[in-house]
């Protein structure tokens, strides 16, 4: 039986739309509106492919603004409205686990989708290998710099899993080099809620402490790295290498200023895509669920998980911008190319 939905604030109603139940709804639930991504890809791509797959299911978005308990307020009213599916990238994967919890009492299927949930209730994990790419994000970073240099590590938000995950990835490449002296761990801070003005404080910081001897940057996502970017900007300090996540429209701008070393795409289009056939096949019951995944994991509370890979792609040059461009509807030239790009050969062409 539903609960009755008590105690929301007109902050904790933001949804894309509003309506009447519907005969078969889902919620898609948005951690934060800091980073483009969420609404401008994920919600787009998730939305776009569920109309393909059964345009009678209904889709409401809602984003959570960096608020943990807004986001369970939300989760209460998509249940109370009716989801049969709640898609849920989580603000903090362990308080998250009550939304899956109360989910799964009215039988009701959570999906992780980016962010991992601790909990035993949700059974459906979709992202990358963010291990890996901590990893591949630390080596570019190394391979652009030589031994003795110093390196800024700004991580992500520590209540989210991929973070960690990413960090973790990261230090298998770096401790080594680190404990070796082959390069310096010059200063390194978490991004509560990855807070853009949280990561530039963490960077002038670092410049401060290291009196600028800074010659890289292990940055999470894109976010950081523009951040970043911006305090070596201000201390004349343009080219040194720093890494990203997300391939924003600003991070390819960088990218083809020379200001931005990497960043890694992910195709959130076919990450949403295999998000709305597991819905649907979850809708369905039709047990075509689990053939989405050929691989378990286990989540923070010892869950074994079915975890649905997304591939990723490192984006260092103009022809992986081109790439993207072409592989991305979500992002076209227009966006990379305008006042900032325009002299740059790639917007030229």
């Amino acid at each position: 039986m539903k609960r009755l939905f008590t105690g929301l604030t007109a902050a904790c109603l933001l949804s894309s739309s509003v309506s009447v139940y519907a005969a078969d709804m889902v919620a898609f639930l948005l951690p934060e509106n800091i980073n483009p991504r969420w609404e401008k890809q994920d919600a787009f791509f998730y939305k776009l492919h569920m109309a393909k797959l059964d345009p009678s299911i209904k889709v409401e978005v809602y984003n959570a603004n960096n608020s943990t308990q807004t986001q369970q307020n939300q989760a209460e009213q998509a249940l109370t409205r009716g989801a049969k599916v709640l898609v849920v990238a989580a603000v903090d994967g362990d308080a998250a686990a009550v939304i899956a919890e109360t989910a799964a009492q009215d039988g009701v299927p959570t999906i992780s989708y980016d962010r991992m949930i601790n909990s035993k209730n949700s059974n459906y994990w979709i992202q990358s290998d963010l291990v890996k790419v901590g990893r591949t994000q630390a080596q570019d970073v190394v391979d652009a710099t030589k031994k003795g240099d110093t390196l800024v590590l700004l991580k992500g938000s520590p209540t989210d899993s991929g973070a960690r995950s990413m960090y973790k990835g990261q230090m298998e490449i770096l401790a080594p080099l680190f404990k070796s002296g082959e390069r310096k761990d010059g200063y390194e801070n978490w991004t509560p809620g990855w807070d853009i003005t949280l990561a530039r404080r963490s960077m002038d910081q670092a410049l401060t402490k290291l009196n600028n001897n800074v010659q890289g940057v292990v940055a999470s996502n894109d976010g950081n790295a523009a951040a970043a970017i911006a305090a070596l900007e201000d201390q004349h300090m343009e080219g040194i290498p720093v890494s990203g996540l997300d391939a924003t429209s600003q991070a390819l701008q960088l990218i083809l200023l020379g200001k931005q070393s990497e960043t890694i795409w992910r195709p959130f289009s076919e990450m949403a895509d295999l998000a709305a056939k597991l819905t649907v096949s979850l809708i369905n019951k039709d047990g075509n669920a689990n053939k989405l995944s050929s691989t378990k994991i286990k989540n923070g509370v010892g869950h074994e998980m079915n975890f649905i890979e997304v591939p990723y792609k490192v984006v260092k040059t103009p022809e992986d911008v081109a790439y993207i461009i072409k592989n991305d509807i979500s992002i076209t030239k227009k966006d990379v190319c305008n006042s900032l790009t325009k002299n740059v050969a790639f917007c030229k062409g």
